[in-house]
């Protein structure tokens, strides 16, 4: 708002004052500035809008929406009232209005250039292509530029892949697309590559290869300059598809021999062999720096001919010997283990002991010490020696070991890893250590350990050695992911947070890498926490919208015309994204269960919310899994590498436990909507069977819950395990065999059944009362078996060993959300039940009759919220329990590194790990325990 250009108007200077408040954040000073500005000048409409813009970011929406448009309504054409007008609605996510304002003010001042342009772009940030081809049209008339022309032709280019008819596009959008640019061309009127560019893709999108193909190769192609070897590319790109392929091969061999690239190659089994045997001769007589390109075409050509049986690979030579060669010339570059891991599965398992001893008589080592190990001098040894280890682990060599060979790794592994810090000491904290590998691949051999022989132990060393790792290169991605993991596959939520804020994760990274965190995040009793997390992912998403549109405008006003429908399927991706479904559905149901009956009521959270539980807004069947399941570095042989089946199956649970959580929801806003709606014995919308439209879709997500839950019982009988990099399971598993999820479906299905109490009454209801009462009894008894669940200790010493069960916690969790579900619906039973009280107690009294029997739903419900009470009760004396265990655990009297012997250094850094573990639990405890009081003090009003 600062960047204002300058203007010679008394209205500017009054003004200024109010733009500097907005700017430096002082709304308020701006709104009481604007308010004494209206007094002297009534008429000054920016003044208006700009304290519109400190009401909105104040929280004063309403009250900002309806003084903006009293500005609208007046048509202004001012450029200060239409800016702020803009800046206002887009805070307002309505950019829908923008196009308003400046269709007004094109009709009021048609021959301006800026508020067509304006206008252009308005709709363009709506997605209105028909109204901007019109639009862009009407520009050029005004102003006869180019790129207006050119941005209508691309208009009609958006309406075409926009187009839910195939047909329409190819008949009517895109031939009248291609007729405009060839006015253009005839009349010579082509002036910039961008034009070119948008020509080429019409072309293409057609299927016109040929005319595509003659205009890149013509004079129009010349202008294709911006991007290296853009002509080529195009010219191969339709060679492929015309096949025209002595053409195509001649352009990919120039290609390759000037820029050694991957190109398209319609060839001979013989002359592919001798071209890649040529290209290798030609690397090793050069005494420049070697490509690595030709050597490694060589091993992928081994790898072709191999698929199809061929038998000439043999004359590309023995691929031990030529990883071998490569690995000479190679080894010390951190892409050696990139390059040749993919092609391991060309050695047979009998050669791998031998290619790793003729690798490791390659690094060059100093002599082996007292410790038994020779090191490397520099560093280039360095990432040899680390290469050969790498490549070990892939080969599973390091897998096949036995205990005992494994700790002797670690303890080799580790004196490298302290040994080549000495390379680092003047590296910058934001660069890492030349060797950070190996502390990474020695928490890799400790968590084999632990997944193999379950000792804990192993698991609380694996820590202290990435947290002594992080010590010395704070900036390493790797040692903060696969801490984030340890702690919360430990439970421990707390330091988590941190950890993830310190990897900085940029823009879409909140949607590949979000799901470490947010997964988590409700399960483990940290709800702040929790909902800075959630909070993390959703800014980015909310923020997708309106900075994708701003990225079109760019692409428009540059002549980026390829990048416009990248951006919007970008947008339509992360629209469809799984992780933005999963945190925007966990955040509401977080604020339910820390909120509703507690500041506000259920039915005002619920509204707060916008909830409507008819409408379901997720898009199942266009679902998008943006996960990046492979963000942690893995050497795992390809016996245990993540496949495609795991990657199905992990979503598959996914998108089930979405489903569990996205109805719950719905049923919590319909239960809430429910509480106030008429009886059904009075409502006009009552149908035949006397049940309300809102009962009515109650009984109708009922039955989409138990479908889902029977589905989802299907899904973990036949869950597989992935390893432990792999894709973190979801809570489905533990919801189920906890019985959370049964009994809040209980609970919800009681609410029907007190709505047909209600409409039925007290005086012929008995068989339906005593039903409601056995499902009082019922769902006491659940929470019972549930809070029985919870017993146990989630962190205790054994044998001077620190053991954990993080599943205790998950459970917990699971019980407390499942008290409100059931709290909620206790509240909604008094809601039915204390006007039936009224009611009865009204005609005693006509009738003076006051020895008639209470009716056993109503004793029954004073019974049942006593026996909540006892639950909740119980339930804050377990918390009690597990955090006065806690306390009183003495960390100091472990014996840490028993049968691995740890440095007094090393030992500081677990036990530090211990404490994090130790605190986060405390604190999640402290936080249910908090919400399980606020919940029994609401189960207080309840009682009548």
């Amino acid at each position: 708002m600062a960047a204002r250009g300058h203007v010679q108007d008394p209205n500017d200077r009054r003004l200024r004052p109010i733009y500097d408040y907005l700017d430096n954040g002082n709304n308020k000073m701006a709104i009481q500035q604007a308010d004494k500005l209206l007094k002297k000048h009534k008429d000054l409409h920016c003044a208006k809008v700009l304290k519109a813009i400190g009401l909105q970011r104040t929280g004063k929406q309403d009250e900002a929406f309806s003084l903006a448009q009293e500005v609208a309504t007046l048509e202004p054409t001012d450029d200060n009232s239409l800016q702020a007008l803009t800046i206002l609605y887009r805070e307002m996510h309505r950019p829908e209005l923008v196009t308003k304002l400046y269709e007004a003010a094109v009709k009021k001042v048609p021959l301006s250039e800026e508020y067509h342009s304006h206008l252009f772009m308005a709709y363009a940030r709506v997605g209105e292509y028909k109204k901007m081809q019109q639009a862009g049209m009407a520009l050029y008339k005004t102003v006869p530029k180019n790129p207006y022309y050119f941005w209508s032709v691309m208009s009609l280019v958006m309406q075409a892949i926009s187009a839910q008819d195939e047909k329409l596009a190819q008949t009517m959008f895109l031939p009248l697309a291609e007729r405009m640019v060839e006015k253009m061309v005839k009349e010579e009127k082509i002036e910039a590559e961008a034009e070119v560019q948008l020509y080429f893709m019409i072309l293409e999108r057609l299927g016109k290869c040929v005319e595509a193909l003659d205009m890149v190769r013509g004079p129009l192609g010349e202008k294709l300059t911006s991007e290296l070897r853009s002509r080529e590319n195009k010219c191969m790109m339709m060679y492929q598809r015309l096949q025209l392929w002595p053409e195509c091969n001649a352009l990919s061999y120039k290609l390759l021999l000037k820029n050694c690239v991957e190109g398209p190659v319609q060839t001979t089994v013989a002359e592919a062999v001798k071209f890649v045997v040529d290209r290798m001769e030609e690397e090793d007589k050069k005494e420049s720096r070697p490509l690595r390109g030709p050597y490694m075409a060589c091993l992928e050509l081994i790898h072709r001919l191999r698929q199809r049986g061929c038998p000439d690979e043999q004359e590309l030579g023995d691929p031990l010997e030529l990883m071998l060669q490569f690995f000479g010339k190679f080894g010390d570059k951190p892409c050696c283990i990139t390059d040749l891991k993919i092609y391991l599965h060309l050695l047979p398992p009998e050669q791998h002991t031998q290619f790793k001893n003729r690798l490791g008589e390659l690094v060059p080592l100093g002599e082996v010490g007292e410790d038994g190990f020779g090191f490397p001098g520099d560093t280039k040894a360095l990432q040899r020696h680390l290469c050969v280890c790498q490549l070990s682990r892939v080969l599973g060599l390091q897998h096949a070991l036995d205990t005992e060979g494994k700790l002797c790794l670690i303890t080799e592994l580790k004196a490298h890893y302290h040994y080549g810090l000495q390379f680092g000491k003047s590296c910058l904290k934001t660069e890492l250590q030349f060797s950070d590998t190996y502390c990474l691949m020695v928490a890799h051999v400790y968590i084999d350990l632990w997944t193999e022989t379950g000792d804990e132990n192993m698991l609380w060393q694996c820590l202290g050695v990435l947290e002594e790792g992080l010590s010395f290169s704070p900036s390493n991605a790797q040692f903060k992911l696969l801490l984030l993991l340890l702690f919360c596959r430990l439970g421990a939520f707390q330091p988590v947070v941190d950890l993830y804020s310190s990897l900085d994760a940029k823009h879409v990274q909140h949607d590949t890498i979000g799901y470490l965190l947010t997964r988590y995040a409700g399960s483990l009793g940290q709800f702040a926490a929790a909902s800075q997390s959630y909070n993390f992912s959703l800014r980015f998403f909310h923020s997708n919208q309106k900075d994708t549109s701003e990225y079109i405008i760019q692409a428009y006003k540059y002549g980026a015309f390829e990048k416009i429908p990248e951006f919007i399927a970008f947008r339509t991706r992360l629209n469809q994204s799984l992780h933005f479904a999963q945190v925007r559905t966990e955040r509401m149901l977080l604020d339910l269960y820390t909120e509703a009956d507690i500041t506000s009521s259920l039915e005002e959270s619920v509204k707060a919310m916008g909830l409507c539980p008819e409408e379901d807004d997720i898009p199942w069947d266009n679902m998008r899994d943006n996960r990046d399941l492979t963000v942690l570095f893995s050497w795992d042989p390809k016996d245990r590498e993540l496949t495609e089946e795991h990657r199905r199956l992990s979503l598959q649970e996914e998108l089930v436990w979405l489903k569990v959580r996205s109805l719950t929801l719905r049923l919590l806003a319909s239960l809430a909507l429910l509480g106030h709606a008429p009886s059904s014995r009075n409502s006009d919308k009552a149908n035949e069977n006397g049940v309300s439209a809102k009962s009515s879709t109650l009984q109708t997500l009922l039955s989409q819950l138990d479908l889902t839950l029977q589905t989802a019982a299907q899904i973990t009988e036949k869950q597989t395990q992935c390893s432990f990099l792999g894709p973190p399971s979801s809570r489905l598993a533990t919801a189920l065999s906890s019985g959370s999820c049964h009994c809040q479906a209980s609970a919800l299905r009681l609410s029907l059944t007190l709505q047909e109490l209600e409409a039925t009454g007290l005086d012929d209801s008995s068989e339906l009362q005593t039903q409601i009462c056995n499902s009082f009894k019922s769902l006491t008894g659940q929470l019972q078996e549930l809070l029985s669940r919870c017993k146990g200790e989630m962190l205790e010493m054994k044998d001077s060993r620190l053991m954990t069960q993080p599943s205790l916690l998950e459970t917990l969790v699971f019980f407390v959300e499942t008290v409100c579900v059931v709290l909620w619906v206790a509240s909604y039973s008094a809601s039915v039940l204390r006007p039936l009280k009224s009611s009865l107690q009204k005609k005693k009294k006509k009738k003076k009759d006051s020895s008639t029997a209470m009716p056993v739903v109503l004793s029954g419900f004073q019974e049942w919220t006593g026996s909540l009470q006892g639950v909740v009760t119980q339930a804050l004396d377990h918390v009690k329990g597990q955090e006065a265990s806690l306390t009183a655990l003495k960390l100091a009297a472990l014996t840490l590194g028993v049968g691995q012997a740890q440095t007094q250094e090393e030992c500081g850094f677990t036990r530090a790990a211990m404490d994090k573990v130790q605190n986060s639990y405390l604190g999640s405890l402290q936080e249910l325990g908090d919400l399980l009081r606020k919940r029994a003090d609401s189960l207080k009003s309840l009682k009548f």
